[in-house]
């Protein structure tokens, strides 16, 4: 599903050149639920942005699906993105001026699926992930935990066949990560979903088939 070799970015930071990633390589079976781990500043972003595509890297490569990344101009990897990936934000990433199934549609919008496929794609996302009551709500009204179930549903409506989430469970008390954690574990085991998850969370890191540490932009375990 995803081969990644030698991965390095760098950021200019004024004067100065930032090395974010340095030489990382990662591969990821399809089917797998792989966490990718370390404290802050370690990079987790960075390499979840550059296997989703939303960033390129200084240099290095990475193929998605089969398709190297650098091969796609822009409308083809904003069309990959669309179709092939979903993502999950630590800032949750909702319209606040939208319901939550307003919200949970985007995608497909996007897709230009027909209105009727649309509703039912859309409900059976939101109560996949237990919100079937709330999808007339709109962000403010929802719990942090709420808001991040909706923006996973979001993610998985689209039926993308690739997870990528950036620090899900940073902005929920205990008892949302370990919702969170495992509504991502049930779909990974039931979809055959694949999921790469960045994280400082134990209670998600607790959840997968397997870990990668990251250190200083290194891959220092798994």
């Amino acid at each position: 599903m995803i081969s990644a070799r030698g991965l390095t970015r760098r950021f200019r930071d004024g004067h100065r050149e930032r090395l974010a990633l340095a030489g990382v390589d990662l591969d990821v079976a399809a089917g797998e639920y792989v966490v990718v781990f370390g404290r802050s500043g370690a990079g987790k972003t960075t390499l979840l942005n550059l296997l989703g595509g939303l960033d390129r890297p200084s240099s290095g490569s990475v193929s998605l699906i089969g398709v190297e990344l650098a091969s796609l101009g822009r409308d083809r990897l904003a069309a990959l993105r669309r179709d092939r990936i979903g993502f999950v934000f630590q800032t949750f990433g909702l319209l606040s001026e939208l319901t939550a199934v307003e919200n949970v549609e985007v995608p497909l919008r996007l897709q230009r699926t027909p209105a009727v496929e649309r509703d039912v794609r859309v409900h059976e996302a939101l109560e996949l992930v237990g919100l079937g009551l709330r999808g007339r709500h709109f962000p403010d009204q929802l719990s942090g935990g709420e808001q991040q179930r909706v923006a996973i549903a979001r993610a998985l409506v689209s039926e993308a066949p690739l997870l990528l989430a950036d620090e899900p469970t940073s902005q929920l008390d205990s008892a949302s990560s370990h919702a969170v954690a495992a509504i991502l574990r049930e779909l990974v085991d039931t979809r055959g979903l694949t999921a790469v998850v960045t994280t400082h969370d134990p209670i998600v890191v607790a959840a997968a088939d397997r870990t990668v540490e990251l250190d200083d932009g290194r891959i220092v375990a798994g």
